[in-house]
């Protein structure tokens, strides 16, 4: 194999380098950013895997490679501290430098020349010599590259073993993933109708398990009364939400019995609109500020019977945000949270969301923007997976006609309509199943 290293100002430029000196046929094994631009490892005369005939041994490549990256990964933890003598871990990080040599890299090629140079000195040497840090993070970058390589690699070959062999399961595979919903549910839901023969048939009871494992509120959380609470990002929706539900309610039950509660301070006017909203529904509205605690305006709001609070959206890291999200759960079961999520938002955009605001103990959510979003898949995904009841749905601006309750099966047709009759390409699929891999890896 044939290892050359390519130094460029950008991706584009370096991977040109590689192109013009090494052919279409040269493969990239490892990346890094370096002072002045980027940093290539392009190898050349790899025979990359055939979709066909099918590669027996699939499960024990896989093992084997999984072994190879787990091993060097405890191998690189270790060689960051000196040791006490030959060890076992050493002896590890030994083994995993030479397999990266016999595969072409230099760096791996230097690291093993010194570690063979350090085991003919005394043990003392030795243990007061450890692998240079900027060997140890170059090293950890060729690992990391030869590990994306193999995991696209064989989650292509998986795949196509898939689609050759299985066609009625590849099929499924291909309309669940074009709805937006995560590889691990598709998992789960394809388990349930393995033994059915019929696509059709079988597409048709996946949808009904779909809607059957969608959580959603069985009754109107507004008509329960009570605070309510709306947390999300920013942008999410939840000042327009709020809007809606309270408009819901006047029109329901009158304006007697609600009252409005900003937390939103942080945006320039965002209390005014609340105000604004209050006149026009004749309700009451108060900002929790320096001068009034959140538990000062709720005691205000006593006799009500029904309270919606309303939240800045800020960035996870901002220390406010946290100050916001611990006053909220400070009132415990007194509040109950309803978490704002934008369909259009991506799957992992969503888990953000989630692992942001999970600490307000959510009972369940509201989707909104779902007239923008071009799959649902994503959002009803996290519900899924979070058992996070989906308590409505906004799709559009107008107060209070577009928000609706959550129905599983609606919810379900509204996702399929979006998707339309395409199905993912294989390249998407083959990606697909080098995530399924890389989690495999990862745990």
């Amino acid at each position: 194999m044939r290892v050359k290293r390519f130094f460029a100002a950008d991706m584009r430029t370096a991977m040109k380098l590689v192109r013009d000196e090494m052919g279409a046929d040269a493969s990239i094994i490892a990346n890094r950013r370096v002072a002045g631009g980027v940093e290539l490892t392009a190898a050349l005369d790899y025979e990359a895997p055939r979709l066909t005939p099918p590669t027996p041994g699939l499960d024990l490549e896989l093992k084997k490679t999984q072994e190879r990256i787990i091993s060097a990964r405890a191998s690189l933890e270790e060689g960051e501290r000196p040791a006490d003598g030959p060890s076992v871990n050493r002896q590890l990080f030994g083994d995993s430098m030479r397999q990266a040599a016999e595969q072409g890299s230099p760096v791996a090629q230097g690291l093993l020349e010194r570690l063979n140079s350090e085991r003919a000195a005394p043990a003392a040497e030795v243990t007061s010599k450890p692998p240079a840090i900027d060997d140890l993070d170059a090293m950890r970058s060729e690992i990391a590259g030869l590990r994306g390589m193999l995991e696209s690699q064989l989650g292509g070959l998986a795949w196509g073993q898939v689609n050759q062999h299985q066609p009625r399961q590849a099929s499924l595979w291909r309309k669940l993933i074009h709805l937006g919903l995560p590889a691990e549910l598709c998992k789960q839901l394809l388990a349930k109708v393995a033994d059915v023969t019929d696509v059709r048939q079988a597409w048709r009871l996946l949808l009904a398990h779909l809607a059957q494992g969608l959580p959603v509120m069985r009754e109107e959380l507004i008509d329960r009364g009570g605070v309510i609470a709306l947390v999300g990002p920013t942008g999410a929706g939840k000042t327009t939400t709020l809007g809606k539900l309270a408009a819901r309610y006047v029109l329901k039950h009158g304006s007697q019995n609600v009252a409005l509660v900003t937390m939103d301070t942080y945006r320039i006017g965002a209390h005014e609109q609340l105000r604004t909203l209050g006149r026009i529904l004749n309700v009451p509205v108060r900002v929790v500020d320096e001068q009034n605690s959140l538990s000062e305006v709720l005691e205000e709001f006593g006799n009500k019977r029904l309270v919606l609070v309303d939240t800045a959206g800020l960035q996870a890291q901002d220390p406010q945000l946290r100050g916001q999200l611990s006053e909220l759960a400070a009132q415990g079961a007194r509040i109950s949270t309803l978490l704002v999520l934008a369909a259009t938002s991506q799957y992992r955009v969503l888990q953000a969301a989630w692992h942001n605001y999970r600490c307000c103990h959510p009972v369940g959510c509201i989707l909104t923007k779902v007239d923008e979003a071009a799959t649902l898949g994503e959002a009803l995904g996290l519900a899924m997976e979070q058992r996070l009841p989906v308590a409505y749905v906004a799709d559009g601006q107008r107060i209070p006609d577009d928000l609706s309750r959550g129905v599983g099966h609606q919810l379900v047709s509204r996702a399929v309509g979006l998707a339309g009759n395409e199905m993912a390409e294989d390249q998407t699929m083959a990606d697909v199943f080098a995530g399924i891999l890389h989690n495999q890896c990862a745990s």
